[in-house]
C-alpha cells in the first residue's frame, strides 16, 4: 500500500503530533509523516519528531517581511519533501490566502471547540463564559476563513460545574488525541474530500 506523504505543522509541545506519529506506526495506516515543520526552534514537538526519526525543519516566521513570504518558504519545504497532505497541530500562524488555496482540500486543522462555536484563541475561557454544557474538539479542512473550514470529525466532552479553562482543556486534549488520527485516516483513504466548499463523505 502506498501511503500518503504527510507533513505536520506545529508551534509548540507537539502532543497531537505524537498521537499522529503513534497512529502512523500501524502498517495499515494510510498516511506516513515524512516532515515536521515548526515556526519556532523551541517547539517541543521537534524533539518528538526527531526521536521518531522524522525529518524536521524550522521556518521562523519573524525573519520574513510578510505572511506570503513565510508561506512561500513553508510551501517550498513541503514540495521539496514531496508532501501530499498537511496536518496542522497547534500551528499558531494564520496562512495567506494563496497558500490555503494552493493546498485546498489537502490541509487539515484541529481546534479545541465544537466549531463553529468559539473560533480563535482563549477557546476554553469562551466556552466557560458562555455557560455551555458541552464542549469538545473539531478536525476540519483548513480554508482562508479562520476556523471556518468544512468539518471532518468532532468529539464532545461535558463541561462540569467546577471546570476551569485548564481542567476543560485537559479533557478536550485527550479527545483530540483520539480524534485527529481517525480524521487524518479518513482523508488519506479518500473517504472524505473537500468538494465545492463542503466535506463530502464516501
Amino acid at each position: 500500500m502506498a501511503r500518503v506523504r504527510t507533513a505536520v505543522l506545529i508551534s509548540g509541545r507537539g502532543s497531537n503530533l505524537k498521537s499522529l506519529i503513534d497512529a502512523t506506526r500501524a502498517r495499515d495506516y494510510p498516511a506516513e509523516i515524512v516532515l515536521v515543520i515548526a515556526n519556532k526552534e523551541s517547539a517541543g514537538g521537534l524533539d518528538i519528531a526527531r526521536t521518531a526519526g522524522i525529518a524536521t525543519k524550522v521556518v521562523p516566521h519573524k525573519i520574513f517581511a510578510s505572511r506570503e513570504e513565510f508561506d512561500a518558504a513553508i510551501d517550498a519545504a513541503l514540495r521539496e519533501a514531496n508532501v501530499a497532505l498537511i496536518a496542522e497541530a497547534g500551528f499558531m500562524r494564520i496562512h495567506s490566502e494563496w497558500f490555503t488555496r494552493r493546498w485546498e482540500g489537502r490541509i487539515l486543522n484541529i481546534h479545541p471547540s465544537l466549531l463553529p462555536a468559539f473560533p480563535g484563541v482563549h477557546v476554553h475561557e469562551q466556552a466557560l463564559a458562555a455557560g455551555v454544557k458541552v464542549s469538545g474538539c473539531t478536525v476540519h479542512f483548513l480554508t482562508h476563513a479562520l476556523d471556518s473550514g468544512p468539518i471532518i470529525a468532532q468529539a464532545t466532552v461535558p463541561v462540569l460545574p467546577n471546570d476551569t479553562p485548564e481542567t476543560l482543556a485537559t479533557r478536550v486534549l485527550a479527545e483530540e488525541h483520539k480524534l485527529y488520527p481517525g480524521a487524518l485516516k479518513l482523508v488519506a483513504e479518500g473517504k472524505v474530500r473537500l468538494e465545492d466548499g463542503r466535506a463530502v463523505f464516501a
